[in-house]
């Protein structure tokens, strides 16, 4: 008698199992019963108590249905959060609810099912630096350093960057080393983005360069721009707008400020996989005077030499239409270093 009590709760159990459990039709006619667990990248797995976990491609079910409310995320960017109730074959349908109708939908449609928390957005970045020193017929010192920040939202983006060089040189006739580049550059900027493509932005920089008798030269802007492209491999985005600039010289007891527009975009690609180019131009011409203008743009070559180090080299090129006085328009600055990203 006990044996067979002990059989009839097993029956009973696995009876009740079967019921209370999420159940998928495959196309070949069988039936699997569980827990299901997420669905991604095409695959649906399912947490069965007599065969574990079971991994069964979208493709091969014909329709399924669920004990409890599964969170569905469908390819047209709706978020469903209800229970399924199996349909016809291609198909699945929802229960209804105070905010939506009993409705079918092909399961083609299905982005993923339970889909794991993303990640919370960090800041992302790499840092670099260089010295050189050399002795003999000339005795020079060069330092260089670079940073460059970012951070990414589905809404926003936010990158910070800063440059700096200085370097010495022994004058031969006094013995004392005297600063042939000493200059330092901060950027930032901030999107946020209005579509997946179209976004609004707030941008400026700062910069010093006493050896150019440039005391400062501050930026300051916003408008509107277009990102084309971004993708691990590659990111294009425009951008234009107005800006403000405000440039005062050490030799010039005036100072210049202006309004100007201000026309730019940024573009990185990986030339191969552990060699990656970065280029971005910015364009102010004066709002007063058109031929008036400050241009500037910088290229970056970074190699890998392990996962998280690299070796770059950058070329920073400035075009100022009015510079200070007895200074030329043209400002070339390079920068090599040895980084780590983070």
């Amino acid at each position: 008698m006990r044996s067979y009590f002990y059989i009839s709760m097993f029956c009973i159990a696995a009876f009740f199992s079967s019921v209370y459990a999420d159940e998928i039709y495959l196309n070949n006619g069988d039936r699997l019963t569980g827990k299901i667990d997420k669905l991604l990248d095409g695959k649906l797995i399912l947490q069965s108590q007599l065969a574990g976990t079971i991994t069964i491609p979208l493709s091969n079910i014909r329709t399924f249905s669920s004990v409890a409310s599964l969170k569905v995320h469908l390819k047209d960017g709706t978020v469903l959060h209800q229970r399924i109730i199996r349909s016809e074959a291609d198909y699945f349908a929802i229960e209804k609810s105070r905010t939506l109708q009993a409705q079918k939908i092909e399961l083609s449609a299905i982005d993923t099912i339970n889909p794991p928390a993303k990640p919370l957005p960090r800041w992302k970045g790499n840092i670099s630096a260089g010295y050189s020193s050399a002795h003999g017929n000339t005795n020079t010192d060069n330092v260089t350093a670079s940073v460059n920040l970012k951070k990414r939202t589905e809404k926003d983006r936010t990158k910070i960057s800063g440059d700096y060089a200085k370097s010495r040189q022994e004058d031969e006739t006094t013995g004392k080393k005297e600063a042939t580049e000493d200059w330092w550059k901060v950027k930032g900027n901030y999107d946020y983005f209005l579509t997946d493509k179209l976004f609004g932005f707030v941008d400026g920089s700062y910069e010093k360069d006493s050896i150019a008798e440039l005391d400062r030269r501050v930026i300051f802007g916003g408008g509107a721009g277009y990102q084309w492209v971004e993708s691990e491999a590659m990111n294009f985005s425009t951008r234009a707008g107005l800006a403000s600039l405000y440039e005062k010289f050490d030799n010039q007891s005036s100072s210049n400020s202006e309004l100007s527009a201000q026309f730019g975009y940024d573009f990185d690609t990986l030339l191969r996989e552990n060699i990656k180019f970065i280029h971005s131009l910015t364009y102010y011409p004066s709002l007063e005077k058109f031929s008036d203008y400050f241009l500037t743009t910088s290229a970056e070559v970074q190699a890998e030499l392990t996962e998280k180090t690299f070796t770059s080299f950058k070329v920073l090129f400035d075009y100022d239409k009015s510079p200070a006085s007895g200074s030329g328009n043209t400002d070339v600055k390079y920068i090599w270093g040895i980084g780590a990203s983070f």
